[in-house]
């Protein structure tokens, strides 16, 4: 499987972003949420962030909260979980990121998690209540296991905690474009240039830009600010709960939703 250090390598050698998205694992079930990441790949995303169902996913906007009752309302747990990206790995040599909170990791005992993790093929997790501070237990097991620990950084983020997410942080780092929770938006905070290049100032990582990313203008707007790549979650999961009841429609929907966001990344020029 490639890694995520050889995405954002091949990509900046062809002046490209990378487009990453995000939608919960088992939404609406879990047959469907299969079909809807395959279609993702097939659309050309550069990079999977799957988020692991949760009760209460507090970074999280109504969107991908509905979305996290669907899929535990069908029945989806962190055993079948991981059965699913073994299923995913098998169609897909693409980097696979999940998105969990710490409970989930805690519940099943970190050890095992990681290794359930990396057994599956995953390649980075983020534990999106997990703050710096708290995290030199899951930062070694990331590494006993060669997975990449990714974290969030807000506008919020003092320079001395954002040097130190940078000095531990791997794979890439979320930049969170603004305060609140995850949803998407008609536009993004002007702020966003400045944040990056506050992060950029501590670190040569990949900065990847999410919360609010929707539309192609926010992908080129936030590379053009000096991101390495969007992700986006809200829009895509939108357009499950839009079209729930329409599956040819929400897969036709989603791909050509996605091969839009991934066109507009390859249409950037940052000079």
């Amino acid at each position: 499987m490639k890694s995520y250090n050889e995405v954002f390598e091949k990509l900046k050698r062809n002046n490209e972003g990378a487009l990453i998205t995000f939608t919960v694992i088992g939404d609406p079930n879990y047959k469907t949420s299969l079909e809807i990441i395959k279609k993702i790949v097939d659309a050309g995303a550069d990079i999977l962030e799957l988020g692991l169902p949760f009760s209460d996913p507090i970074a999280d906007g109504p969107t991908i909260q509905a979305a996290d009752v669907r899929a535990l309302n069908n029945g989806m747990n962190t055993d079948k979980v991981f059965e699913f990206i073994k299923e995913i790995r098998n169609y897909t040599d693409i980097p696979i990121g999940l998105l969990s909170y710490f409970n989930l990791v805690y519940q099943r005992g970190i050890e095992k998690f990681y290794k359930d993790a990396k057994n599956a093929g995953v390649n980075g997790i983020l534990i999106a209540d997990m703050p710096i501070e708290e995290s030199n237990k899951i930062i070694t097991e990331a590494k006993n296991n060669k997975i990449e620990t990714v974290f969030m950084i807000s506008p919020l983020t003092n320079n001395y905690r954002i040097k130190r997410i940078a000095e531990n942080a791997t794979g890439f780092v979320y930049v969170v474009s603004r305060l609140g929770v995850t949803g998407a938006k008609s536009s993004l905070e002007k702020s966003i240039l400045s944040l990056i290049k506050r992060i950029r100032h501590f670190t040569n990582n990949p900065l990847c830009v999410g919360f609010g990313v929707s539309k192609p203008e926010h992908v080129k707007s936030v590379i053009k600010a000096g991101s390495d790549g969007a992700i986006v979650g809200s829009a895509i999961v939108d357009l499950i709960a839009k079209n729930i009841n329409s599956k040819d429609k929400m897969l036709s929907k989603i791909y050509y939703y996605v091969k839009g966001m991934k066109e507009a990344t390859q249409l950037m020029n940052r000079k």
